[in-house]
């Protein structure tokens, strides 16, 4: 089931996207949420917008993302070219607990049902995460970059009509 999370997920999302971190880090993606985010302070508020959901499965959160339609500053600029300029949903804070096979599929999945384009950015060690986007569709088009500076490989979804 997917619903959107609340609160009282916070304790059960610290644990989960504190394994993505393990993870990552154990398997060559050391440099990416190593000063401890996600965590629930970056989580409220994405509750609170209503943007956070997760994957519940056997009384348990077995993955999690952030979806939303509209602008993200951090797109603005991409060294490349997006797909196309047309309003886009963004992903973002994808993690799996790691306990069920095919999470990141099954979020890819339920993005699509929410919009026929899409983009998100992962970190350019993050091989998982971008294989996961490859063989769903998505198609990279250069580098973005945070905030911080910080680059990003950047993907882009365009649903193919008939």
């Amino acid at each position: 089931m997917i619903r959107k999370a609340s609160k009282q997920d916070l304790p059960q999302l610290d644990v989960l996207y504190e394994n993505a971190r393990n993870f990552m880090h154990s398997h060559g993606n050391p440099s990416q949420w190593n000063d401890g985010h996600p965590c629930s302070r970056d989580l409220e508020p994405d509750i609170e917008k209503g943007w956070l959901y997760v994957i519940e499965e056997d009384g348990k959160i077995q993955a999690s993302f952030v979806y939303y339609e509209g602008l993200d500053p951090t797109y603005q600029y991409i060294d490349g070219e997006w797909l196309n300029g047309e309003p886009y949903g963004v992903a973002h804070k994808v993690a799996s607990a790691g306990l069920k096979k095919n999470m990141g599929d099954r979020i890819i999945a339920d993005l699509k049902t929410r919009s026929k384009n899409l983009r998100l950015d992962t970190h350019a060690d993050n091989r998982y995460m971008k294989h996961l986007l490859e063989r769903n569709g998505f198609v990279h088009c250069g580098t973005i970059y945070l905030a911080n500076g910080d680059p990003r490989d950047a993907y882009h979804y365009v649903e193919k009509g008939d």
